[in-house]
């Protein structure tokens, strides 16, 4: 029996992350942050949003598309466990996945009407690549998919993990403030691989147009440039 299921984008995301690197490693860790849903053209119509602007928050089902990869694997590497200990693919949010579907809660923010592009969803909170296709979009349900009581497993011996940042205000002043409070929301997540410990390494990281140079020792990251990208 084909059991085969076929699934098309309905949407693409634009983000301020044009690579990997940098992104936070769950939705809502950097709430400044600002992204834009796009329909695919057989989708764009405002009937089919009709309603989710009375909900505060969506879920997004989306692919991880650069990480699609022939077979899997039962067990990764948690990045917040240091990248040297192994969990089951079951017990953790890792990309790599037998379908490389992601999952995320974002605040929608705004749904805008175009006459071009149709119904643009405006959310905040996304840890989604640029460019990254959505599978679906759901609405968020206070009451059945908040759970207060809940545990977050060997998740909850990381979760308040974050460095301190110094930044000169100078170099800050090229972004607006929104980027600029979305910039250290992100930098103080960590956006180094667990596994490197080198305070002399010097990391790049686009986002949004610009390219973050910066240092990590011990628990202080230094931001040391913020230099207009060179794929502007």
């Amino acid at each position: 029996m084909d059991q085969s299921i076929f699934i098309h984008p309905i949407a693409h995301i634009h983000s301020e992350f044009p690579t990997k690197f940098g992104i936070p490693r769950q939705s809502g860790l950097a709430p400044s942050l600002r992204a834009e849903i796009l329909f695919e053209p057989e989708y764009r119509a405002a009937e089919a949003v009709r309603g989710l602007e009375e909900f505060s928050h969506v879920w997004l089902i989306w692919q991880f598309s650069q990480a699609v990869r022939q077979g899997w694997s039962p067990t990764v590497r948690p990045p917040r466990l240091g990248g040297n200990k192994r969990m089951g693919v079951f017990a953790t949010r890792s990309p790599f996945r037998p379908n490389n579907l992601g999952l995320s809660s974002v605040k929608l923010e705004e749904i805008r009407l175009d006459p071009q592009r149709g119904p643009v969803l405006l959310v905040s909170g996304a840890d989604l690549l640029d460019g990254t296709p959505i599978l679906d979009i759901k609405p968020y349900l206070p009451y059945v998919d908040s759970h207060p009581d809940a545990t977050g497993g060997f998740a909850d011996l990381v979760k308040d993990h974050r460095l301190e940042v110094v930044c000169p205000p100078s170099l800050l002043e090229p972004l607006s403030p929104r980027q600029r409070e979305a910039l250290l929301q992100v930098l103080e997540e960590d956006p180094r691989p667990s596994y490197q410990e080198d305070p002399a390494r010097i990391y790049g990281m686009a986002f949004a147009g610009w390219e973050v140079r910066f240092s990590v020792e011990g628990t202080v990251l230094t931001v040391t440039q913020i230099l207009p990208s060179r794929e502007e």
